[in-house]
């Protein structure tokens, strides 16, 4: 299945928190988008990997993307090395995405630091014909693939976005999708310890910042991105 977008997350949930109204948006403008996690989010001190497996797969249908699949990746101990990057080019030749988002280049979990450079250094090495990769399965080499874009989505930093996405239609989805997280976030009568991304306070923060970088833009609510280079445009009107 040949994707026009894949939104890699280092755990069940980045996705969405990140750039969930963006992925509705693009999925609502008939573009083919996937998920890939690449752990289970097992060391999460509230709930299971079993749960966020299946927190995961509901998520994945409010947002009505095509594919979600999930690497298996150590949580918290992942790294940047040739083994990993070798499961990530992979799967990215697999879908062959024009477009690859992924998580926040600098941020408060050490995983979503790693988890952004170690996508983005595959898809860089995705698109060297002389290394050989095949999908699960398949007897076949893979066919060399680069994307044509790699953007990070914004996370727990305030990290000043490159670029923004006007998703004011879609907010109530992404708010659908973060909530089939039921066990990582807000609820008053969950008696599991208290986390940074379970008060109250987070939930709306997601709010807030989407409607501050709206504001910043004339609409009512958007999602901000990081870019590796220029992104570039064909006419000045396009910004508009």
């Amino acid at each position: 299945m040949k994707l026009d977008i894949l939104v890699f997350g280092a755990h069940p949930d980045d996705a969405e928190l990140g750039a969930g109204a963006t992925i509705a948006k693009e999925v609502a403008n008939g573009k083919k988008v996937g998920i890939v996690d690449l752990t289970r989010g097992e060391l999460g001190t509230r709930g299971s990997a079993r749960i966020r497996d299946e927190e995961a797969a509901k998520a994945a249908k409010i947002l009505g993307v095509s594919a979600r699949e999930n690497l298996g990746f150590a949580d918290g101990f992942f790294v940047n090395d040739k083994e990993h990057q070798l499961e990530v080019i992979r799967v990215i030749r697999k879908y062959q995405p024009e477009i690859v988002l992924c998580n926040a280049i600098d941020d408060r979990h050490i995983d979503h630091g790693k988890g952004s450079k170690l996508v983005s250094d595959a898809c860089f090495l995705s698109g060297l014909l002389k290394i050989n990769t095949k999908a699960d399965g398949v007897d076949s080499w893979q066919d060399p693939w680069r994307p044509k874009l790699v953007y990070h989505f914004i996370q727990w930093k305030n990290l000043e976005p490159d670029f923004v996405v006007d998703v004011s239609d879609f907010i109530e989805t992404k708010t659908k999708a973060i909530l089939a997280y039921g066990s990582q976030f807000y609820d008053p009568n969950s008696d599991e310890p208290e986390t940074p991304i379970s008060s109250k306070n987070f939930i709306d923060s997601v709010n807030y910042r989407a409607r501050d970088l709206g504001r910043l833009i004339g609409v009512a609510h958007a999602e901000g991105f990081n870019v590796e280079r220029y992104a570039a445009v064909d006419r000045i009107t396009d910004l508009i």
